[in-house]
């Protein structure tokens, strides 16, 4: 049971005064560094600002508590935020809450029933082209607030036609807004060349609104676009629920689940690799769904892991989940006490933050080796999924870059699949191999490679039973594994050869194979007798059989 106990309680039982004082100022730290982040990123998804904190202020706090990682920093990410301003936009606050409150559930569920593990089997060209999807969205997404444009009280969803409506308001560019979002783009790049110790991001804030305030440019801030910003405690949001609303918004859940579970345990990874730790994915994912579940609850978004916040926790020294509760209440003193003056944050500086957060997720590295150097239908899959994330959103790009990925994969590995047979020297003598005789009337056979249902086809154009022939040996050492589609053809070639007096003899069959015949009483079909355990003791069976003939 100690995979399902979280972190928290573990580090505890060598907690010390030292590791505490790290802590707390780690937490500090990274609240600081989130202030700015978790405001850019609700936002971008399509609500005020203020939900932006609370999310990281409940999901942060509850992940921390429950989860199963010693470092992770949860909140607001930029893989939601097309995601979420979608679910917004079609079904409102109500039929986000409902779908993340789905998507927390099973988290809770994939983490008890120890589904971990299966992420990995996400592709890395889905995971890398998604991503960098993510990440085009995000940019075209802040073009109107970058350059201070006006859509005319248009308020478009897709990325697609946010891109159309930059272009057809091109005219519309305030400059003002322009040189306040590149001064503050130049501070985000610069300032961490030079200065380690206070965030970028924190400065960017600054440097906007002195731009803004000091020299009287004419350009949005987030008081402009939200006026009724306020200080306080969020109040628990409760939906009505109801069957339709729960039908319609189960695939949404999936999306966010499966993605707050693919980010949070890739974050979890990383932060392993950092501070050489182990952490419980199975814990971790109960954490996230516990953590979703109660940021919706409270006016927040969905929430995950998030690798920049926890790298920077773990550069600052912390190494409990004590740090990520700390960041938690620190951000909760901020809403408090300063979300007041929030509304002087420039949009265009907004932006900025979200250019570079874009940047940083969109893994252009990753995306241009792969497609040097991965084989044609990993590109394929790669390129799909982050075509069709920009295009259309992430749901069609996972479903459709699983669907293709799983097609390749299965074409790929029937071509790694052969049937193929002894080459006698001719029909009227006999042929040696490895020193040994084989009379014309044994067939010898090798299979190499899974056999499943794309490569049944081939066991019945391989196999030639020719007149004189009475015993066919199938040597199957190379065969790791068979399903139920090629174990029927298999049973047809037995009836087949059967009915032409020819018995067929098995060599070698694996551990995988050998019980799903045992299941389907294929042995009892064939005979105990005729399965053997290598290719000389298949031959002198099939010698007896000739003699018993």
């Amino acid at each position: 049971m100690e995979q399902f106990k979280p972190m928290l309680f573990t580090c505890m039982k060598k907690y010390s005064k030292e590791q505490f004082v790290k802590d707390v100022v780690s937490g500090i730290i990274v609240a600081i560094i989130a202030l700015p982040l978790s405001i850019a990123l609700a936002l971008a998804s399509g609500v005020g600002p203020e939900p932006g904190l609370y999310t990281a202020i409940v999901a942060g706090f509850l992940i921390s508590f429950f989860g199963g990682s010693t470092v992770q920093i949860a909140g607001p990410t930029a893989a939601f935020a097309t995601i979420v301003a979608g679910i917004i936009a079609t079904d409102g606050m109500d039929g986000l809450i409902i779908a993340t409150i789905m998507a927390g559930i099973i988290l809770i569920l994939l983490g008890v029933f120890k589904a971990g593990a299966l992420i990995k089997f996400i592709p890395y060209t889905i995971t890398t082209g998604f991503t960098a999807g993510i990440a085009v969205t995000i940019l075209i997404g802040q073009f109107k607030d970058f350059f201070g444009m006006d859509f005319h009280g248009e308020k478009p969803i897709e990325t697609m036609d946010k891109l159309k409506l930059f272009f057809v308001n091109i005219d519309t560019i305030n400059w003002q807004a322009v040189l306040v979002g590149v001064v503050c783009l130049a501070v985000l790049i610069i300032w961490p060349k030079f200065f380690t110790k206070v965030p970028a991001s924190i400065i960017a804030v600054f440097v906007g609104i002195f731009m803004v305030k000091g020299l009287g440019l004419n350009v949005n801030t987030i008081g402009t676009l939200y006026p009724d910003l306020k200080a306080g405690l969020p109040s628990i949001s409760v939906p009505h629920f109801s069957l339709g609303v729960i039908k319609n918004e189960m695939p949404n859940a999936f999306t966010i689940a499966i993605l707050a579970a693919i980010e949070s345990l890739l974050s979890a990874v990383v932060a392993d690799g950092m501070v050489n730790s182990k952490h419980r994915s199975n814990q971790e994912l109960i954490g996230q769904g516990i953590g979703n579940i109660g940021s919706v609850l409270f006016g927040g978004i969905p929430a995950t892991g998030a690798i920049a916040r926890t790298a920077a926790n773990i550069k600052n020294g912390g190494r409990t989940p004590i740090a990520g509760m700390v960041h938690s209440i620190t951000l909760l003193i901020i809403l408090v006490v300063l979300m007041p003056y929030a509304k002087f944050i420039p949009m265009p500086c907004i932006a900025a933050i979200l250019f570079q957060v874009a940047y940083n997720m969109c893994q252009w590295r990753p995306f241009v080796r792969l497609i040097k150097y991965a084989p044609k239908s990993d590109i394929i899959v790669l390129v799909l999924t982050f075509v069709l994330t920009i295009v259309f959103d992430l749901v069609v790009a996972i479903e459709w870059g699983m669907i293709v990925a799983c097609i390749l994969f299965i074409k790929r590995m029937s071509e790694e699949t052969h049937v193929s047979g002894w080459t006698y020297q001719k029909d009227d003598e006999e042929f040696v191999d490895d020193l040994r005789p084989v009379k014309k009337e044994i067939r010898v056979y090798e299979i190499t490679g899974p056999l499943f249902f794309g490569v049944s086809d081939a066991l019945a154009e391989s196999i030639n039973v020719k007149d004189f022939t009475k015993v066919l040996v199938m040597r199957m050492r190379s065969v790791p594994a068979i399903d139920i589609t090629a174990l029927r053809a298999l049973r047809d070639l037995v009836e087949r050869a059967e009915k032409k007096g020819v018995t067929v003899v098995f060599s070698h069959v694996n551990e995988q194979p050998r019980q799903m015949m045992e299941r389907a009483d294929f042995i009892k079909l064939v005979g105990e007798e005729n399965f053997q355990p290598n290719i000389d003791a298949a031959l002198d069976r099939a010698e007896e059989i000739l003699w018993l003939k």
